[in-house]
């Protein structure tokens, strides 16, 4: 991997506040960004990546690339989580593994938002529908992970209301928001979109480096209680995302041409949910221990895929061909 491309993602200013609020929790200090300005920002988020995803989407050729994309990207969402739920079987209950493997097949909206901000810095284009092959990945792995749950559950007393769980999903409000904002800027004309471009274009950098700073408190606070889980999830939250990222670079390129695409295919296929799928766990399997997925996808994986895994990734695309 070429060192300049590492230093010039870990000295972005962006990843720099997130360093900064992991530090400031070592430091025992008091800063912190209000729940509410925290909500506001995450949905400003969305709704700017979502718009603009749109506007995109609105100026392309909506031919077969789009339409395999689309299955694409469902499809890892599909397989993902059934190979990690027999690895962490291993060693983990039913109830953790097929909690942490629905997180692992969904994605991390923060992290695509970062990918995003990653390919603008490289001035690498990316398409629009790549923000609705991210929202249609939420679902698929929760119904799965349902699915293993139910099947392999030695309690069998126990139901599982996958439909009242699927409808949390796919109402959940970073999926409505993001799948809104994409069907508005769509539909918007060009002048229209014009109109509010200071604030989807101008500010969203601002605003992405404080969400960051956020994370970075958020992620340091849970990482201490993390680590006396043991090593396995650890590992798992390390070397999956580096699978799933390492081999979906080069899978992709038989879906797109698209450098910036590819990249994205990899950072989804290497996240994992943190919002969307522990809000179902913990309505759907509430022996599924929150201490252990939601840190192993925020504290863990989240760092690792900004840091490091996505120079690898594109360093993989890069070398190999294919769209350049």
């Amino acid at each position: 991997m070429e060192t300049n491309l590492l230093i010039e993602n870990l000295t972005n200013p962006a990843l720099l506040f997130f360093f900064l609020g992991l530090i400031s929790v070592q430091l025992k200090s008091d800063l912190e960004i209000p729940i509410t300005s925290s909500k506001f920002i995450s949905l400003y988020l969305l709704f700017a990546i979502g718009f603009k995803g749109g506007q995109e989407l609105s100026h392309s050729d909506l031919g077969m690339e789009i339409i395999w994309s689309l299955l694409f990207g469902v499809l890892l969402a599909l397989i993902v989580p059934i190979y990690s739920f027999f690895i962490l079987r291993r060693k983990l209950s039913v109830e953790n593994s097929g909690a942490i493997a629905a997180a692992y097949g969904s994605v991390s909206a923060v992290t695509f938002i970062t990918a995003l901000s990653f390919l603008d810095l490289q001035n690498i284009h990316y398409g629009g529908h790549m923000v609705a092959v991210m929202a249609l990945m939420e679902a698929p792995s929760i119904i799965i992970g349902m699915l293993l749950l139910s099947f392999f559950r030695k309690d069998q007393k126990t139901e599982i209301k996958i439909g009242k769980v699927l409808h949390h999903a796919t109402t959940n409000g970073s999926v409505v928001m993001i799948l809104g904002s994409l069907l508005i800027g769509f539909v918007a004309s060009e002048k229209q979109a014009e109109g509010i471009a200071p604030f989807t274009n101008d500010i969203f950098k601002g605003f992405l480096a404080i969400f960051l700073l956020d994370m970075g408190i958020t992620s340091g606070k849970k990482l201490f209680s993390f680590f006396k889980n043991g090593w396995f999830t650890f590992l798992f939250a390390i070397l999956m995302p580096l699978f799933n990222g390492c081999v979906v670079a080069l899978l992709s390129k038989s879906v797109t041409t698209s450098p910036g695409n590819q990249l994205i295919f990899a950072i989804l296929a290497a996240s994992a949910s943190y919002i969307a799928v522990p809000a179902a766990m913990r309505l759907a399997v509430p022996k599924a221990n929150p201490s252990l997925y939601i840190p192993m996808a925020l504290a863990i994986t989240f760092p690792f895929n900004i840091t490091i895994g996505m120079p690898l990734y594109f360093y993989i695309i890069q070398t190999t061909g294919s769209g350049f």
